[in-house]
Order: structure tokens, then sequence, then C-alpha cells
């Protein structure tokens, strides 16, 4: 255990909303150890900026660790050679070339498909109706699981982060989690031999293509699916609400003094679909004034340090305005989200554009909750238009 103060929090009251624990913790004791979590978490932007690259010292090497039980052994769990060997491999699919030429004109097709279908109802649960779907299929287009529904893509997404982040232990949410595991490596198996007859740049034919393992290719294929389907699906049905929800930001947009490139930057920033990264200590050593023993475990608080009132002027506000370069939703070292610009490309780009140009008087019906902290977003957009 840390030599960090302790600070005790509720898991439900934080699961919530954990922005007021958090900036608490940032003004008192940014660095902590939580007993009810059993680890230290970093919350200021400036640690978390700096440590998280510190990867001698907190290793993403984590064998015993929640999310390499569940997902099996994968690249965000690796450091060094062993990282950069299976990132290299994955780079061809999701490169700004093929995000451009390949996956961008069919991201619009997909999401034209989505709004052709709503577009009569009148009214839609956006989480549900409309940022799921669009979010599964991209992926399923991605990671070349076409023989996997979009509604299993989501509740295989949601169960594997449940059990990666499930440090109480509840037995019924590791047996999701790992079932949907193995549906994976079945869904995986399925696919391969089609594949190896046509080569695409889908991310399961490059990592074949590269020489990884059946279960190297399972393994990342499983942590993509966690972060692509929740964190695309979240920051599109976010980012809707965001717009919704503060007009003077969105009249913004329709008079072009803000770009969608904005709108996207700023929600994430504001209620980071990811916020948490956990590192395993390496050695005894010493961080932020505070000592550390081996194989102890920290948490890099990527939701906190994006509301980092020593970097961003009324952090707890959606303002297009804002400089949103210290932002770190993404992380900041050699773990940046290899996602990053796919996933930029699908919302900015089309899903939130395509969305407010086609369905006239887009507006809430009800109000939004959201809850998680490990990982964040909108449990119910519901909205409605003029037909």
């Amino acid at each position: 255990m840390s030599s960090a103060p302790t600070i005790h929090i509720d898991p439900a009251t934080f699961h919530a909303d954990p922005y007021p624990t958090l900036a608490a913790m940032r003004q008192d004791a940014p660095v902590c150890y939580v007993p009810e979590l059993g680890a230290t978490l970093f919350t200021r932007r400036d640690d978390v900026f700096r440590e998280e690259k510190r990867v001698d010292l907190f290793s993403s090497h984590q064998p015993n660790g929640l999310l390499t039980k569940v997902m099996g052994s994968n690249l965000m769990r690796k450091d060094g050679d062993a990282h950069m060997r299976e990132r290299k491999a994955l780079f061809p699919a999701l490169s700004p070339r093929t995000v451009r030429d390949v996956l961008g004109p069919k991201f619009r097709e997909i999401v034209q498909g989505h709004i052709d279908r709503l577009k009569p109802l009148g009214a839609c649960d956006l989480v549900t109706d409309y940022a799921m779907p669009v979010s599964a299929d991209a992926l399923r287009l991605m990671t070349g699981l076409t023989n996997m529904e979009a509604a299993e893509m989501d509740a295989a997404s949601q169960a594997m982060l449940d059990a990666a982040a499930n440090y109480q232990r509840d037995p019924e949410v590791d047996r999701l989690g790992y079932g949907y595991a193995d549906r994976v490596l079945e869904l995986i198996k399925e696919r391969l031999p089609q594949l190896r007859a046509a080569p695409d740049m889908s991310i399961i034919s490059v990592l074949d293509q590269a020489g990884l393992t059946l279960d190297e290719i399972a393994g990342n294929v499983r942590v993509i699916i966690g972060g692509g389907q929740n964190e695309p699906r979240d920051a599109i049905a976010g980012t809707v609400w965001a717009l919704l929800s503060h007009p003077d930001q969105y009249t913004m947009i329709k008079d072009g003094s803000a770009s969608w490139n904005a709108a996207f930057d700023e929600y994430v920033r504001l209620v980071a679909p990811i916020g948490m990264s956990p590192r395993r200590v390496a050695r005894n050593d010493t961080a932020c004034g505070v000592d550390f023993e081996a194989d102890e475990l920290i948490f890099l608080m990527f939701g906190s340090a994006c509301r980092d009132a020593d970097h961003f002027d009324r952090p707890d506000t959606f303002d297009l305005t804002r400089d949103t370069g210290p932002a770190i939703p993404f992380g900041a070292g050699p773990h940046f989200c290899a996602g990053a610009a796919a996933s930029r490309t699908l919302i900015a780009g089309h899903a939130l554009p395509m969305l407010f140009d086609q369905l006239p008087n887009l507006r809430l019906t009800d109000e939004v909750t959201f809850a998680g902290w490990a990982f964040r977003g909108p449990l119910s957009v519901p909205v409605t238009w003029d037909n």
C-alpha cells in the first residue's frame, strides 16, 4: 500500500457522479489511496500526463489485472518492444490513410442507413436507437467481425468492460464478461478462414497478416471492442445531449463560429468516455511525493485530468470556445488511443453533422442521466424531431 493519504468513497455515489469527489481529491489529496477501489488514484492533469509516460515505474504489464484476465493478452497491457510490435501490426487498419480512404466512406453509408431508418419515426432514444448501432456497425467493419450482430457487439463490449472494472468482484458481472470474451473468440475463429482467403484492411486481417497468434488477435480485438464500442457510442449520444441542452453552443456551429470537431473535443473533455487507465507499480519508488511498493495498483484518472481547474476555466461547463489542447481523454503517452482518428471521423465527420442536418428541430424530450467513472456516458437520450 502506498504512503498516499487515504480517501474513502461511496461506490454508488462515485458511479453516479464522480466529479465532486474527484474535484475534492485534486484540491486536497491529488494522489490518494481509495480502499474501496484497492488503488492509488492520480487526479491532477499534470501528474497524469507526466506519470503515464513513466512505464518503467507505472507499468501497463499487468498479468493479474482484471482487463488482462477478461480480454487476454493485448497491447494495452504491454510496454516497450512488446507493445510496439502489436501496435505496429495494428497500424494499417487504423492509419490516417485507411480512415480517410477506406473507413470514412463506409462510415457515411452506415450513418445514413440508420438515419433513414429513424427519420420516419419522429422520436427515439439516441443511445439505443442511433449511437449504439452506428458504433457497432462501424466496429463490425473495422474489426472484420461482420458475423456479429450490432446488438451483440454492444452487449459484449459492455459486459467485458464491466468485468474489467469489477473491483467489487460481483460474480454475475464476471460470468457475463467472461462469457462474451469466449463468444468473441468463437466468432474470430469463424471469420479467419474467410479473411485468409480474401485479406482486407480489417483489424483481424491485418493482425493475422502480421503473424500474430490467435490468442493475440483475440486479446486485441476484445480490447478494441471494449473501447471502440463504448467510447463512440457514449460520445455520439453525449455530444448530442450537450448541444441540445446548450442551444447557445449549437448556434455557434450553425453560424460557423465553431466546428463539429470542437464539439467532439469539448464533450470528451467534459465527460471522458474512458475515465481512467490502471497501471501496476513495477518497483519500489517515489512519485509526486508518495512512496509506492512493487505490484501496487494505481489509476490514472483521465476524467479528472480533463476537468482540472489549473488548465480549464469553469471546467464543469460545456464551452466550445475553450482551448481543449491540454485535455487528455485518449491518453498522452505511448498508449495513446490507436483508434482516436477513426473515432473523430465517425463522430465529428459523420454521425453528428448528418443527424442534425437531416432531423429538423431535433430536441430533447426528457432529462438525461449519466453513469460510470471508469467508463462514463448517458444511459438514455430521448429526442424528437419534426417530420
